[in-house]
Order: C-alpha cells, then sequence, then structure tokens
C-alpha cells in the first residue's frame, strides 16, 4: 500500500484533528440502505425514520454505503466498550492450527505479534470467561494472560 504525502494546510488539519480525537470503539457495516430496508422486510423511508432515531440518540452514524454503531450503540446493547485482551504463547509446534481455532472463536480481533508472545486477542469483556475456557481447550496453547481495558485514553 503507498503512503500518501501531505503536506501543507490538509497535513496540519489531519494532525489537528488526530491530536484532538479519541480512539473508539465503532462497529460498521457496510450496505446500502436500500439492501437493508429489503433484508428488514420495510420500505426505505420507514427504515429512514428508524435510522433517524438512532442517529438522534448518537447510537449510529451513517454514510453513503456504511453504518457505524458507536460506543454508545453498543452499550445500549450490552457490548462494553472498553475490551478485553488476551496475550497467548502457543508452542511452536502448533501455531498454525491454534491460529485457526482462534480465529473461529467470537472474538473482536486477534494479531499475530512479535516478541515475548505469540497472538493477542482482543475480545467483549462480558465474555472473557466463555473464551478464556474455549482457548484452554486449544492444543498448543501454554499460556494465558488478560488485561482488562479501564478506560481509553486517547
Amino acid at each position: 500500500m503507498t503512503r500518501e504525502i501531505l503536506s501543507g494546510r490538509p497535513l496540519r488539519l489531519l494532525q489537528m484533528l488526530y491530536d484532538r480525537s479519541k480512539s473508539m470503539t465503532v462497529f460498521t457495516v457496510r450496505i446500502k440502505q436500500s439492501e437493508l430496508a429489503n433484508e428488514l422486510g420495510i420500505t426505505r423511508q420507514a427504515l429512514n425514520v428508524h435510522l433517524r432515531k438512532l442517529r438522534e440518540k448518537s447510537y449510529i452514524r451513517t454514510g453513503r454505503g456504511f453504518l457505524d454503531i458507536t460506543e454508545r450503540g453498543l452499550k445500549s446493547l450490552g457490548y462494553s466498550s472498553n475490551p478485553a485482551f488476551l496475550c497467548l504463547n502457543i508452542s511452536p509446534n502448533n501455531r498454525v492450527e491454534a491460529y485457526k481455532r482462534i480465529c473461529t472463536l467470537p472474538i473482536q480481533s486477534a494479531f499475530r505479534i512479535a516478541g515475548d508472545r505469540d497472538v493477542i486477542v482482543m475480545v467483549e469483556r462480558g465474555r472473557l470467561d466463555e473464551i478464556l475456557s474455549q482457548i484452554s481447550q486449544i492444543d498448543g496453547v501454554k499460556e494465558t494472560r488478560s488485561y482488562i481495558a479501564l478506560e481509553s485514553l486517547k
């Protein structure tokens, strides 16, 4: 992927926005509103009424071809916006199969990493015990450390 070079005012604007930003948990759905209305079995106009109510409560953001569920929307669904992180050590002989099994779990993200751990898994805090139980059954997982995010600092 080629990195675009910015300069001048666009670069200053982007940096200013970044400096004032706060990391947020957002789940994006890429779908046309007409497709969503069809899936729900309602008209596009009826869908827009519901979307407007969700936007007014800051549960979602919408744009051309996408819908974002915001942190507030996640909380209304009972999901925590502060996830838990699991750092795993996996036996080298079992890594390929363990990675495949980890990716089938109900997790938010998983990353292969370099360092003294092999994988970092991000999970919904409310599912931490369930995920830990499932990970304990994966061959080759030698060690698991759990960390719970208290708040997003940036």
